[in-house]
């Protein structure tokens, strides 16, 4: 599998305090890659770094072999790099269905192999794979977003990144403030959502449910990575889980 993104020597600042500090990362193609760690460590840092919401002092983000840091997220959107966001930012005042349609502006009709698809028909398919995902989306896709509970409006932030077609998917926390159950489930949907084609770079406190789904994992400290490694391995890594990760569930 070939590097689909790679970080080479990222620095991120807020002014005097130093948030990230030279760390590389890779991510291969069609695989879940999970940033763990503390509140603090640096995790969101760096995946907003990759969507250009956060500016970066100095290295690298190479996606598909080209520089990206600091472009402007609507150029970075275009590239197929699609990011659900921490505390999902729900439209309030917009049903479920128009929460999701706001996630596929970006879509354009386009030639494939000489054959025209339309916008329309590029949206309807990103739809109707959305609610195969998530059927309760579709159960309530006329039901104003606010009133869905926690799970339910974190799947539809993770539809909403869906509907931009997405090559790389980027998840920012996607299980907080879950109940231990309605995680289990959203994570089972993200490893689909995986073995279904595409690439997944995963920031999450919750290091134990994580690892179960990733491929890969690197573990965040004060801005540094501390470990890295097949995620099944630091799974089985007890001493580094309760040091450093928590005891999850």
């Amino acid at each position: 599998m070939n590097n689909l993104l790679e970080i080479i020597d990222l620095e991120i600042d807020y002014g005097i305090v130093k948030a990230v500090k030279n760390i590389n990362m890779k991510v291969k193609e069609g695989t879940i890659v999970a940033i763990l760690g503390s509140n603090g460590a640096g995790k969101t840092s760096t995946i907003k770094s990759i969507s250009g919401l956060t500016k970066v002092k100095s290295g690298q983000i190479l996606y598909k072999g080209e520089p990206i840091q600091n472009l402007p997220t609507y150029e970075i959107v275009k590239k197929g790099i699609m990011q659900s966001p921490e505390g999902r930012m729900i439209l309030n005042g917009l049903t479920v269905e128009e929460n999701l349609l706001v996630g596929a502006y970006s879509i354009k009709t386009k030639t494939i192999n000489g054959k025209t698809i339309s916008r329309s028909r590029i949206v309807y398919r990103n739809l109707t794979e959305v609610y195969g995902y998530f059927p309760i989306l579709k159960e309530r896709r006329k039901q104003q977003a606010s009133t869905l509970s926690g799970g339910e409006q974190q799947m539809l932030a993770i539809g909403r990144a869906l509907m931009g077609s997405p090559e790389f998917l980027l998840l920012d926390e996607p299980s907080l403030g879950l109940a231990p159950l309605i995680i289990k489930d959203i994570f089972s949907i993200i490893k689909k959502i995986r073995d279904d084609g595409r690439t997944i770079l995963i920031v999450e406190q919750n290091a134990k449910q994580t690892l179960k789904i990733a491929d890969y994992a690197y573990l965040l400290e004060v801005g540094k990575v501390k470990a890295e490694g097949l995620a099944k391995d630091l799974l089985e890594d007890k001493e580094l889980i309760k040091a450093y990760l928590g005891t999850g569930s």
